[in-house]
């Protein structure tokens, strides 16, 4: 849900305390839990029709398929997880020693590779953009430069860097911090009312449309949150987490603010301690993949979309059935590491994995050139690739999001899928501006004829959090990417003789194809 306000409208702020007419809106359909896995005909919900799939292979022999998810780390006691995450059968849990002499002492269920080896974890970072600003802005800022008197590897640079400064100082997408901050103020002071009003700490906007507010006040602060919830379909969402998505923005949007004179601080490098300039320099981090509940939060419910435990009578099913589930943490709240990136992508591949979950992204990759080798390493290994399209309404095949299928010595890697989301017609969403509109592409996904390979269920899916025995909704292309990695198990686990690209031709050929 780490999107839900990324393109917060300055007009619900300016009007956040006169919903009441949005609050009394007509319900609109709600998504059911588990929608993404229906079929359009039998349910009317335009979801991946997994039960005619698991018809089809019914009586076959099915074989155990291992899928990374490289992502923030996961739940390793969840209820419905332990039993389906992959454990190294080379490796003696907890015997301090390499066993299986890969480099990583006690690596269980994978790697940490934004650890320390003294115990420490990144959770926080910077984003990219603004580090690329700041590493060159020595070299280039104040100064006249002539493309056609520099080198092309400088010119690389050169280029890279005025496109963080343009983004960094863009009036256009400038966020008034006040406003942000009064609306937070009147959010956090509204949720208190409540929370009292109700007699619980913890509560749903379907919890609280319920409610008889008691006193004018009161119905105020209800109608206030509830709205906002409304208009981001976030009905299923506790006030603990929208609450705390909303104060995750403003932490964004001063963080940006910041960072236009201040370069951001060495999060990743204060912990870690590798010489991040030297590849060779790769056997950093730590063995803990869950870290805490905040930080493995979406780790963990793109995990279980892959693979949760199926037919348990417990919480949520995954799409896989005989699946094991990978985790290496290499994404924190901010942007990643290109050389954490590539090192998680080799680690996948030298270690089993036959398909990868890539649900993370951003728009500047100042060491592709070892994410790349990393990518063609996993092609020439046969292993599949499957990323989100990322969440900004943009048009990928004019705007690069990293990681890339697209090499830097010109080369298209043939083992890659880059997933968009779907939502459903009956669903009314919202663009940047606030006008509404129904579509089966949800309204934040990016697209592109030839960037964006398959659309996949990624609004208000259920699945796997951090707790044990917690699920919840969330969305974005980091939730449709799962769907298609985990149908993508699903294939080669039936049917282990095709190639990575013979699996991906399938998964693009059995789409359903709409003029939406």
């Amino acid at each position: 849900m780490k999107r839900l306000f990324r393109f917060l409208p300055l007009y619900l702020a300016v009007i956040l305390f006169s919903f009441p007419s949005l609050a009394q809106e007509e319900a609109k359909k709600v998504l059911p839990n588990g929608w993404h896995l229906m079929d359009k005909g039998q349910s009317g919900f335009s979801g991946i029709s997994l039960d005619k799939a698991y018809q089809f292979v019914k009586g076959k022999k099915s074989n155990t398929v291992i899928v990374a998810v490289i992502d923030s780390g996961v739940d390793t006691l969840h209820e419905d997880l332990k039993e389906v995450l992959w454990r190294n059968p080379k490796e003696v849990p907890g015997n301090g020693i390499d066993d299986d002499k890969n480099g990583y002492i006690d690596d269980i269920y994978g790697w940490n590779f934004i650890g320390g080896k003294d115990g420490r974890n990144v959770t926080e970072d910077s984003y990219e953009r603004d580090r690329v600003y700041h590493a060159y802005k020595d070299r280039f800022e104040g100064k006249e430069i002539n493309d056609d008197k520099i080198s092309k590897e400088e010119l690389v640079i050169y280029k890279m860097w005025r496109k963080a400064k343009d983004e960094l100082f863009a009036e256009d997408e400038s966020v008034d911090l006040l406003i942000l901050k009064m609306v937070y103020q009147n959010l956090s002071n509204a949720d208190s009312l409540l929370k009292i009003a109700l007699g619980k700490e913890v509560y749903t906007g379907t919890d609280l449309e319920k409610f008889q507010a008691p006193t004018e006040k009161i119905n105020r602060s209800k109608a206030s949150i509830l709205g906002l919830m409304k208009a981001y379909e976030a009905m299923e969402v506790t006030n603990k987490e929208f609450i705390g998505d909303f104060k995750s923005y403003l932490d964004s949007e001063q963080k940006k603010n910041k960072a236009k004179e201040v370069a951001p601080e060495n999060f990743r490098g204060n912990i870690v301690n590798d010489n991040y300039p030297d590849f060779n320099d790769r056997f950093y981090g730590n063995n803990n993949v869950f870290v805490d509940e905040k930080s493995a939060h979406h780790g963990t419910h793109v995990s279980g979309i892959i693979g949760a435990r199926r037919n348990n009578k417990t919480g949520v099913d995954g799409i896989a059935d005989n699946v094991r589930i990978m985790s290496i943490r290499a994404v924190p709240d901010g942007d990643e590491h290109d050389k954490d990136i590539a090192l998680a992508i080799r680690y996948a591949v030298d270690n089993g994995a036959q398909v990868i979950n890539m649900s993370f992204g951003k728009y500047f990759s100042p060491e592709k050139n070892w994410v790349d080798e990393a990518v063609q390493y996993a092609q020439d290994k046969g292993v599949l690739i499957v990323a989100a399209a990322g969440n900004e309404s943009f048009n990928a095949d004019s705007l690069i999001h990293f990681p890339s299928r697209v090499l830097n010595n010109g080369i298209t890697v043939t083992n890659w899928i880059a997933v968009g989301a779907s939502g459903d017609l009956s669903i009314s969403q919202f663009t940047r501006e606030g006008t509404k509109f129904s579509s089966l592409t949800a309204g934040f996904s990016n697209y592109g004829k030839t960037e964006v390979d398959v659309f996949a269920p990624g609004m208000r899916i259920y699945s796997t959090v951090p707790g044990g025995n917690t699920y919840g909704n969330a969305d974005g292309t980091s939730m449709a990417s799962p769907v298609v990695a985990g149908v993508a198990a699903l294939i080669r686990s039936y049917y282990p003789d095709l190639t990575a690209e013979q699996v991906k031709d399938v998964l693009m050929s059995s789409t359903v194809m709409t003029k939406d």
